[in-house]
């Protein structure tokens, strides 16, 4: 029997998206995949039968793959461009799991934050935060958090945020106005460049998603 494939997909916001698009795509996982409840990290496919899936967050998928513990993945184009893992290949964008990553503050007080030569910036984004404001010649401070940004502003910690953004419900309901878009985000198919080399199992799994991206873009 071959080795496993592994692909690796996101808890979260993309996974309910990128279901059906695995499933046209002809990845099928076992019916636990689909229960909440299951708290398992690891889950056998239906079809194909020597492919794995594994569900972690967000920003683990792209470093199990960058490191080849994964072959595959899907994750939002955000945390493509954070890390910019030299051993990540993004050839699909799958155009689901669509928001954007934007610049917020208290809706009372707001400036122009380019005007200001020093911020303190809360974000889970430090890397795309800094040369967003450098781009500006703006010095950014990130704190780094991982959730509960929105509370930041008002208890001190940061004068702003750098998140995710969809609705901006989250933000108004603290109290904050997006000021600043740093980018536009949906979810991309990624692949390590030394499997897609080594491994003719994965070719064809590229094509089936970029035909899949094509036909909606038609």
């Amino acid at each position: 029997m071959p080795n496993l494939l592994t692909f690796a997909v996101p808890k979260g916001r993309i996974l309910e998206e990128a279901l059906p698009v695995m499933a046209r795509a002809g990845i099928v996982p076992e019916a636990a995949f689909g229960d909440k409840h299951n708290r398992a990290l690891t889950f056998a496919c239906r079809s194909p039968a020597d492919m794995r899936l594994i569900r972690v967050r967000a920003f683990d998928v792209a470093t199990f793959v960058a490191h080849g513990a994964a072959q595959l993945g899907i994750v939002g184009s955000d945390v493509v461009e954070e890390f910019d893992y030299a051993d990540l290949y993004a050839p699909v964008d799958l155009a689901i799991g669509h928001c954007r990553l934007s610049i917020a503050e208290p809706a009372v007080g707001t400036m122009d934050a380019l005007r200001a030569s020093h911020l303190r910036v809360a974000t889970k984004y430090p890397n795309l935060t800094r040369r967003h404001f450098e781009r500006h010649g703006v010095q950014a401070e990130c704190v780094k958090l991982n959730g509960a940004m929105e509370i930041a502003p008002a208890l001190g910690l940061a004068g702003r945020i750098v998140d995710l953004v969809s609705s901006g419900r989250t933000l108004a309901e603290n109290g904050l106005v997006e000021t600043d878009r740093i980018m536009d985000v949906s979810a991309r198919l990624i692949v390590n460049r030394a499997a897609l080399k080594t491994d003719r199992r994965i070719a064809p799994l590229i094509d089936a998603f970029r035909s899949l991206s094509e036909a909606e873009a038609a």
